[in-house]
């Protein structure tokens, strides 16, 4: 594959990270779709977190500096430290994210970084995404999942999902980033929602409704149920903390009590008894005034302490009633 593409200037416009851990049949893509952008004035920052012998071949002879770089990292398993590495060699005026394994329409850049032009007060963009499975094919349920991209002030939009934000679908301000902080290192999911959070709480953003990012759904995604519910709250967590905004108190105490609920559901699935019990009983103080957010954690909980004897009528019972309400 040639990466043969117009000289970049030696202050880019746009500064591409893209993280990448083996993936070799994605990463082809992923690049691929970055040659074809119609915006040319582009620099690619690509943060190997300690992927294979042969997907570092194939990044060797990727490299061209210093327009495509390849930053060697020892593995971690955490996107928010492979990309943070790439931020920091980043040169561009804006930053723009590309996962290993998703894809970018050919004029994705252009008609953000020109809409971020005619919009000055805006300092980060992103656009509407579509779904797409291993082969690259539009997901069946791609409709039914399917979000706006409105512009402005979104902070309580994200928060009540009214909106979603496809982290390869943004394109923002490098100075922004160095004023607000990159992603938060102490998270192993969730780091670029607590981005948006963060970006939402302090920027406008500029949206462009039209599905010119293409997020990829496969069998290799890294994380598990129970991390995510962790960091999840642990990201509402932090907005609380940094919180400004009277208005949202309520609904971000509301999220912190599902989290919370959710997490303790997650480790009474996973046999972690004691755990689910210290989430609960840690929780409480915050979470009492939301009981709906709880029925279902104390049950969940409650039967992964029953006998075992207990659990197996439970199941019985719930397979009958599933038959008959069939």
């Amino acid at each position: 594959m040639s990466a043969a593409s117009p000289p970049v200037s030696v202050t880019p416009v746009v500064s591409v990270v893209l993280p990448t851990f083996n993936r070799q049949e994605f990463l082809q893509r992923a690049i691929e779709s970055l040659l074809a952008q119609t915006f040319t004035d582009w620099e690619l920052l690509i943060a190997d977190d300690g992927s294979s012998a042969e997907t570092q071949i194939f990044l060797e002879a990727m490299e061209e500096p210093p327009r495509i770089r390849v930053i060697r990292l020892e593995h971690t398993g955490r996107p928010a430290i492979v990309r943070n590495a790439a931020l920091r060699e980043a040169r561009g005026e804006y930053v723009a994210f590309l996962d290993s394994d998703d894809i970018w329409l050919p004029r994705k850049l252009e008609m953000q970084i020109g809409s971020l032009r005619r919009n000055p007060d805006r300092l980060w963009s992103y656009t509407r995404f579509a779904l797409i499975d291993a082969q690259g094919n539009p997901l069946a349920h791609a409709n039914a999942r399917s979000w706006p991209a409105p512009g402005g002030w979104i902070l309580e939009a994200l928060l009540t999902e009214r909106t979603v934000i496809a982290l390869p679908s943004v394109v923002v301000s490098r100075r922004l980033i160095e004023r607000l902080g990159a992603f938060d290192e102490d998270l192993v999911m969730c780091e670029d929602d607590e981005l948006w959070f963060r970006l939402a709480a302090q920027a406008e953003i500029d949206g462009i409704e039209e599905p010119l990012t293409l997020v990829r759904r496969h069998g290799q995604h890294s994380g598990s149920d129970l991390i995510a519910w962790r960091d999840r709250r642990r990201v509402f967590e932090k907005a609380l903390r940094s919180n400004r905004n009277g208005a949202l108190e309520a609904v971000l105490r509301k999220l912190r009590a599902q989290m919370s609920s959710g997490l303790a559901r997650s480790q009474a699935a996973g046999g972690q008894r004691a755990a689910a019990l210290r989430t609960l009983f840690s929780s409480a103080a915050h979470s009492w005034r939301y009981p709906g957010c709880w029925f279902g954690a104390l049950a969940a909980t409650a039967y992964a302490f029953a006998p075992h004897a207990i659990r197996m009528l439970v199941r019985r019972h719930r397979a009958r009633r599933r038959v008959i309400t069939a």
